[in-house]
């Protein structure tokens, strides 16, 4: 049996993650494009953005922080074993970001 599917704007796709994230308390992870993921921390006030082959770019998460709502976000890099991340951190959060779980970078 397949499933339906169901085209959703990227916007509310990351707000419904970071609302999970939240209330959940639980990483929550999107696949945004070909080659571009966002995992949202718990909380919903920080997130890694990466890709498997390359590195994201600013743009990218500069205009998801404000689809989340960040304010004053921070932004940085996370250097995995074989994946560099993004991180945008809202000022007042905790200060690092969850790195990609194991098994991500070595996909």
């Amino acid at each position: 049996m397949s499933h339906p599917t169901v085209t959703v704007r990227v916007r509310d796709a990351l707000r419904y993650a970071q609302g999970r994230a939240e209330r959940l308390e639980r990483t929550q992870q999107l696949e945004l494009g070909p080659d571009l993921y966002i995992r949202i921390a718990p909380g919903g006030r920080r997130f890694l953005l990466f890709c498997l082959d390359g590195e994201p770019d600013h743009a990218a998460a500069r205009a998801i922080a404000e689809t989340l709502g960040l304010k004053d976000p921070e932004y940085g890099w996370h250097q995995g074993a074989t994946l560099r991340s993004l991180t945008v951190i809202e000022a007042g959060a905790e200060n690092v970001p969850e790195a990609p779980e194991s098994g991500a970078e070595d996909s």
